[in-house]
């Protein structure tokens, strides 16, 4: 595993401008040299334009869901968060996502196929959409601990808009049944 992805990419505490967002992108990739896709796809992301700050989090496996369930069987997945400080609007960040998985060899064709490189739009700022290209916040991001729990590692104080604290949600998530 790389440095970078063992320690996060740095940031300093520069405060944002009044038209900067923070974007939540989750990362994840279940084929191929996981660690070294999920690297190159941070300084992809890292080089966007428009994007002043990028931090990520730890990476954690986990295992491959399906519209059944986990999977065991196949492939794990090592997923991230990274968070993106940017002036892109959000569905502009949204096409250079689908580009940069596109670059590192996703296929879009079957849904929750096991793929090299995933990268979705969690959150921007308080942003809520229900539109046709995107959906704001993600529709499944609270359900997801492989989410929600990267994501507490870079922003412990962070908030799903509509769902609540995320350190509240991912504590709910584990509470036995």
């Amino acid at each position: 595993m790389s440095r970078r992805l063992a320690e996060g990419l740095k940031t300093d505490a520069t405060p944002r401008r009044h038209d900067e967002a923070v974007a939540v992108v989750a990362l994840g990739s279940n084929l191929g040299d996981r660690a070294a896709i999920l690297d190159a796809a941070l300084t992809d992301l890292a080089r966007l334009p428009l994007v002043t700050h990028v931090k990520t989090a730890t990476p954690i496996e986990s295992v491959a869901l399906t519209p059944e369930g986990p999977d065991a069987d196949a492939p794990a997945y090592l997923n991230s968060v990274a968070l993106l400080t940017t002036r892109l609007a959000p569905t502009v960040l949204l096409g250079y996502l689908h580009a940069i998985e596109a670059r590192h060899g996703r296929e879009r064709g079957v849904r929750w196929a096991d793929r090299t490189l995933d990268l979705d739009l969690i959150a921007y700022g308080e942003v809520t959409s229900d539109g046709p290209v995107l959906i704001l916040p993600h529709p499944r991001a609270a359900e997801r601990d492989f989410v929600l729990e990267p994501w507490l590692q870079v922003d412990p104080d962070a908030v799903l808009p509509g769902a609540g604290r995320v350190a509240d949600i991912l504590a709910r998530l584990r509470e036995p049944s």
